[in-house]
């Protein structure tokens, strides 16, 4: 449990709004906490900012490209620099590289996030609606999946459901494709029930008749991808199983009757009405909610008074997520102190919300192969931690998420941890490097960003307010001061002498003072990102 006490109640924050209420927001929001993003939201009323939270960008982000091509392969189809996504056909020597494109791709599109909790809301749902993209092997088909995700990321759940259910991505993965009448496949049904929707709670008490009656429902659907980039999910009344299914008795004993010829599709939106029509799946739903955004641990106080009332809001919108959410954010519980920097950073938050917030430049979009490169070594990164965007683990999705009772402990290990510092470290001094691009923190540019960075007490205090979600223990802020900024210099205690080296830096003939102070930094931040409270949220 969080050391700080929590208030578990869904009632209305009413207290204080600046920057650190703002941060905590962002954190768990977004992919780590954007500077510029927090003062934005600090700067507006707290409704205001929620309210932010939730603008969705339609617009269409511009698809993945060919940056595949090298001396032992070129894409006959699809030109450098064009995107991959609208090819008709693909091969066994391009199905590989579109994939890492794919990836690297999807890595952009996090770092380059709008103000919304879009971004977040996607690897949520990728995280729920699990597929593996080395599984489903065409790229193509999991672009589609990531767009259907994009689309419905705030918006129903229900429609969510549907949609997903005759996605090519998801009829290749879970079997759906080989569904038929005289085979049926219980791999769809099976984890629509058990994962997707009702789960495997106690108040979860579906049958294997249950997942055998849904399978049929399920039967018909094939994949349509003569031409790829049109790929998509069709009905085949002749695969179709048109007899009666029974359901049990947590499905009130309902009968889906079988239905002939094309109207044959129309038992899958009965099949799916008919699950949501049970409680449950509200409330299984909103405790992924909690324990994403939230916190991992739900005991029957916060079942009684977090989880249900959400649940019932979800039913009351009709499954709608944005009212969910809205009321989860804008409530006393999340903002408690004992809900803030209780949660270990995942490898993407870590990994992405480092790039974020020390505001990392990366190439122009028109230097597509240096963009895609730099992209493809921050995933690189997170999948050494476990997290590889785009093929989690199985279609339960990340066991941190998920496995009692560990959860988000699993980030950590004498595996992990070592390589997480060794990522920190690496960012404030040589990062990655392509030809002449250099993929790293600039620790001066991202100092004289702070209000006073010249007075070492200030420039300490602005560190743990933008990197931390908790204080920083006094011990460790005069190490920082005595032993790192002030090291060296003479008279060590006398603040003015670190003031001295960075005014300095405005005369670039000073070369030995600039390195002087940029070492500093670096050791300062390398430091920072190494102490326990980096990794937490």
């Amino acid at each position: 449990m969080p050391i700080a006490p929590v208030t578990v109640s869904l009632k209305a924050y009413k207290g204080k709004w600046g920057v650190e209420e703002a941060a905590h927001l962002a954190r768990r929001t977004q992919f780590g906490a954007n500077w510029a993003d927090v003062q934005f939201y600090a700067a507006r009323s707290f409704k205001k900012a929620i309210k932010a939270l939730f603008e969705q960008d339609d617009s269409i982000p511009p698809p993945p490209v060919n940056t595949y091509n090298d001396d032992k392969y070129t894409d006959e189809e699809i030109a450098a620099g064009q995107t991959w996504t609208t090819a008709a056909k693909q091969s066994g020597m391009n199905i590989g590289r579109r994939k890492n494109s794919l990836r690297s791709w999807w890595i952009g599109q996090m770092l380059n996030q709008k103000r919304s909790l879009q971004e977040k809301m996607i690897l949520f749902w990728h995280n729920h609606f699990a597929t593996e993209m080395n599984k489903v092997d065409n790229a193509t088909f999991s672009y589609k999946y990531h767009m259907l995700l994009r689309r419905y990321a705030l918006g129903n759940f229900r429609d969510l459901l549907n949609a997903i259910t005759v996605d090519p991505c998801m009829l290749r993965y879970l079997n759906g494709a080989n569904n038929v009448k005289k085979a049926p496949d219980e791999n769809y049904g099976r984890e629509l029930q058990e994962l997707f929707t009702v789960g495997k709670d106690k108040g979860s008490h579906y049958t294997e008749d249950d997942v055998k009656a849904a399978a049929r429902v399920l039967t018909g659907y094939r994949i349509d991808n003569k031409v790829l980039a049109n790929a998509q999910g069709v009905f085949e009344p002749n695969r179709h199983d048109t007899t009666d299914k029974q359901f049990s008795s947590f499905y009130n004993n309902t009968i889906i009757k079988g239905v002939k010829d094309k109207e044959g599709a129309t038992e899958v939106a009965a099949l799916i009405d008919m699950i949501l029509q049970q409680d449950e799946v509200s409330k299984y739903i909103c405790r992924k909610l909690y324990r994403f955004f939230v916190y991992h641990n739900i005991d029957e106080e916060t079942e009684k008074n977090i989880i249900e009332p959400l649940a019932k809001t979800f039913r009351k919108s009709n499954y709608d997520i944005q009212p969910v959410l809205k009321q989860l954010f804008s409530s006393k519980h999340f903002f408690d102190a004992g809900n803030r920097g209780a949660v270990i950073k995942s490898p993407i938050d870590f990994c992405i919300g480092l790039c974020r917030e020390y505001n990392i430049s990366f190439p122009a979009a028109d230097d597509y192969v240096t963009l895609y490169t730099m992209w493809q070594n921050i995933h690189n990164t997170a999948n050494q931690l476990q997290q590889n965007i785009g093929d989690p683990p199985n279609v339960a999705g990340w066991p941190a998420y998920y496995q009692v009772p560990q959860y988000d402990k699993i980030w950590i290990n004498s595996d992990t941890l070592p390589r997480r510092n060794q990522f920190t470290d690496r960012m404030v001094s040589y990062g990655f490097t392509k030809d002449k691009f250099k993929l790293a923190i600039d620790v001066v540019a991202y100092a004289q960003t702070f209000k006073n960075p010249g007075d070492p007490d200030a420039l300490i205090e602005e560190c743990a307010q933008r990197l931390y979600s908790i204080p920083l223990p006094d011990k460790e802020r005069t190490y920082l001061k005595q032993g790192i900024l002030l090291s060296g210099l003479q008279g060590q205690m006398s603040d003015h002498y670190w003031t001295d080296a960075w005014n300095k830096l405005i005369d670039a003939n000073d070369t030995i003072n600039k390195k002087d102070v940029t070492n500093k930094l670096r050791k300062l931040f390398q430091y920072l990102m190494n102490l326990p409270q980096y990794q937490l949220c």
